[in-house]
């Protein structure tokens, strides 16, 4: 099942169990760069030490995108 074509992954991460075992695998397995993305969608206390895990997991970079607005309005 290795395919070493990829060399970004974006990953929706939670910071939860799964989303963090996943990136060492996907680096492990498909040889990629991993960037993890979380949406914010207003749970404040549940981002904070997002960003050091997902680095201490080996994620390469990761982006916290504000969604607090388009969630509530939409």
């Amino acid at each position: 099942m290795k395919n070493n074509n990829y060399k970004k992954v974006a990953l929706a991460y939670s910071g939860g169990l799964d989303t963090s075992i996943i990136i060492p695998w996907l680096k492990e397995n498909y040889n990629c760069e991993v960037i993890a993305v979380v949406g914010n969608v207003g749970q404040k206390t549940e981002i904070e030490g997002l960003e050091e895990k997902a680095i201490k997991t080996g994620a390469s970079k990761i982006y916290i995108v504000d969604l607090v607005d388009e969630y509530v309005k939409d």
